[in-house]
């Protein structure tokens, strides 16, 4: 081993009579760039996030809401959304159709709250609804007043279909002039005034 190891010297090498020769070593000596060392850069790797832009067909616990435009990770969607149909990788032609989509329920959502405007403004103009009821001593009334009786009355009245989940009523017990509301809209309260009198 002793006598490879003498016979080898750093002169018979010929990467290093390449590279180190007196030629390199000397700065005013001018080399040609294949004789030069190849520079080395040594870079960072990292694992690189995998994200897909999609349109959610359907509610998303804790990604969105039908309609949104998210970025979720790529096995997400495709181990979980995809197989589900729950949501749908973005292309012009989609975000045309969804931006259209968009455009007619908002439509929509405005018709039907100048609907409830407009109901609103005829109950309160009526005036007043009167309900008899049979009286005990006093103001007292027997039983009570409730959504269902205001319903009724506003059918008959007004020839108009309200649903009784809509309408709050106070208690009544006796008799009197109460303030009923309607939300006929989540934006859109009617007030109607509501009068007690005994048969």
């Amino acid at each position: 081993m002793a006598s490879t190891a003498s016979t080898l010297s750093w002169n018979s090498s010929s990467w290093f009579q390449n590279h180190l020769s007196p030629k390199t070593l000397n700065p005013t000596t001018t080399t040609k760039p294949s004789q030069r060392c190849p520079n080395f850069q040594i870079l960072a790797q990292k694992k690189v996030k995998k994200v897909r832009k999609i349109i959610l067909k359907e509610d998303v616990v804790d990604v969105g809401k039908r309609g949104d435009l998210v970025d979720v990770r790529a096995g997400f969607y495709r181990n979980f959304l995809l197989p589900t149909g729950k949501a749908q990788i973005v292309t012009p032609l989609l975000i045309k159709e969804m931006k259209l989509e968009k455009e007619r329920i908002e439509a929509e959502k405005q018709r039907v709250k100048d609907e409830a405007q407009q109901l609103a403004r005829i109950f309160e103009t009526v005036g007043a609804f009167k309900v008899k009821r049979k009286s005990g001593k006093g103001k007292q009334i027997f039983g009570s007043v409730t959504a269902q009786d205001l319903v009724d009355i506003i059918k008959a009245q007004l020839q108009r279909e309200v649903d009784k989940r809509v309408v709050t009523v106070p208690e009544i017990r006796e008799t009197g002039e109460y303030i009923a509301e309607l939300k006929l809209h989540p934006e859109v309260t009617a007030q109607v005034r509501l009068i007690v009198f005994a048969n």
